[in-house]
């Protein structure tokens, strides 16, 4: 293998600030990825962790936290001797965060880290907290002064999902942030971002010279986006009950997704290039009317069911904090259509769903058929369209299926598979899917954040869906059983139109 790839520098100076340490998210992907950060020497020096939660806790106490379960969340990869050259830069505080006090001390510890550490007033931010505090921690950050940057330091704020729950929401919450915070101090992480083979959809697009002049209307027959899950809402009912299928993942997953599938050849990977043409295409989205959310939008909410694993799960309904009589669906697909020159007429399916037949993200790129003339006279019945499946997880990589003929001495034609893995020829690297993100940040690169412009087209796009939803509430919920591919209609989404979702099959890694 070739490989024109460099070591990447050490990250900027600067002291992670983490509201909400005490959370899951913090033990399970944060704290590792600074693991994986700093054993591939991408991390600085002069770094340091200040945790703030409501948590009674010293340094060592929260030290003691994160150690507990980091071989667990980390597995093979854990290596003691980087966890000892971490953990020594852990720090913590009890902060209450609707005191204004309390950021006046906050203040003060990161003067003292600064001194100590050699952070060099260089603060990432990041709110690892409900999306109903962002607009109130920001506000006290701003009233301290600790979003004023200067000409020798800087100031992000990291913010998870959700980003808002429609379009008015987005628009406000966006607001609310602008009125402490420069639109460039502002970092929307996505975890799927993060994912190698997002970002490799870029590179295998625009560093293969076969590729992109086939990357149109006039060769490609559709694009099929799946995000699925076999789990169910677990602990998260309550939050589910809020938010459901479509909310959580189309506007903020997919159709950042399609964005990145769909773009014009930017003219470089700045952020604000990527950005521009991510937002053009979302742009370009032809609006579902009424009646078009009546035809091209599916909702199902999973039944009781049999895993393949041969798991018995209970229904959705049957879930701690959910409504015994509940309308939230856990699993929406949408057809879409892009009106661009590009992409006139090419289809794009999206389906996202939990308690699935499988765990996967993947985006299926299927060729129009070859013109099968040339065969009227031989034993080949058919021969199947080409298809490229970017694997985003589990086992990323790309497969290509090509036709080829069969052994014999008769014209036959199969099948065949080209596989890349990312593992197979790279190594199992260590990954959350937040080390290339939490990266970034440190180094002012928002190529793979969002920026409002991008949350709102968003919200935009699937608002009608959600007012249609919202006005006819389902009839035949629960409408599909855990273990499957979800309720029958999703696959009459495509069948209208003379296709079908591809069989999904998950390599053995």
């Amino acid at each position: 293998m070739q490989s024109n790839y460099t070591q990447a520098p050490p990250a900027l100076p600067n002291a992670m600030v983490i509201f909400g340490a005490g959370g899951d998210l913090t033990k399970r992907k944060l704290i590792p990825a600074l693991l994986h950060l700093c054993k591939a020497c991408l991390l600085p020096d002069s770094f340091a962790v200040l945790g703030l939660d409501r948590l009674d806790l010293d340094d060592d106490a929260f030290r003691d936290l994160m150690g507990e379960h980091i071989r667990d969340h980390v597995g093979a990869a854990f290596d003691q001797a980087v966890w000892e050259r971490l953990i020594g830069r852990l720090h913590y505080m009890q902060i209450d965060m609707l005191e204004g006090a309390d950021y006046e001390r906050l203040r003060g510890r990161l003067s003292e880290i600064d001194t100590q550490r050699e952070t060099e007033g260089n603060y990432l931010f990041y709110m690892a907290i409900p999306p109903s505090l962002f607009p109130h921690v920001t506000g006290r950050l701003g009233e301290t002064g600790l979003l004023q940057e200067t000409a020798n330091d800087w100031r992000r704020v990291v913010i998870e999902k959700p980003f808002g729950r429609d379009l008015e929401s987005a628009v406000a919450l966006n607001h609310e942030l602008h009125d402490n915070l420069n639109e460039r101090q502002i970092y929307r992480i996505d975890h799927y971002l993060g994912k190698e083979t997002v970002q490799n959809i870029m590179v295998f697009r625009f560093a293969n010279g076969f590729i992109e002049p086939l990357w149109n209307h006039h060769h490609i027959d559709h694009v099929q986006l799946t995000v699925a899950e076999s789990v169910g809402v677990e602990h998260r009912g309550a939050y589910y009950e809020e938010a459901g299928a479509l909310r959580d993942m189309i506007p903020n997953h997919l159709l950042v997704l399609l964005g990145f599938i769909a773009m014009e050849p930017p003219n470089s990977f700045e952020s604000s290039a990527l950005r521009d043409e991510v937002n053009k295409v979302l742009d370009a989205i032809e609006p579902l009317s009424p009646e078009d959310v009546l035809r091209h939008a599916v909702r199902g909410q999973y039944g009781e069911g049999d895993m393949p694993s041969g798991e018995k799960v209970k229904a959705y309904r049957s879930s701690p904090g959910v409504d015994l009589q509940s309308r939230t669906e856990t699993f929406a697909a949408l057809k879409l259509t892009i009106d661009n020159w590009r992409w006139a007429g090419v289809p794009f399916y999206l389906r996202t769903g939990k308690r699935l037949a499988a765990q996967c993200t993947e985006i299926a790129i299927q060729f129009k058929k070859a013109p099968t003339v040339i065969f009227k006279n031989t034993d080949v019945e058919q021969v199947d369209p080409n298809m490229l499946v970017l694997r985003i997880q589990p086992a990323e990589g790309i497969q290509m299926s090509l036709g080829a003929k069969v052994p014999g001495p008769t014209m036959g034609v199969g099948t065949v598979n080209m596989d890349f893995c990312y593992e197979d020829y790279f190594g199992n690297k260590p990954a959350t899917g937040y080390e290339t993100l939490i990266y970034d940040c440190m180094n002012g690169d928002a190529t793979l954040y969002k920026h409002a412009d991008t949350i709102e087209k968003g919200w935009e796009i699937v608002q009608s869906v959600m007012d249609v939803w919202a006005a006819l509430p389902p009839r035949d919920f629960p409408n599909y059983a855990a273990g499957t591919w979800g309720p029958t209609a999703a696959g009459a989404l495509l069948k209208n139109d003379g296709r079908l979702w591809r069989r999904i099959k998950i390599p053995n890694k």
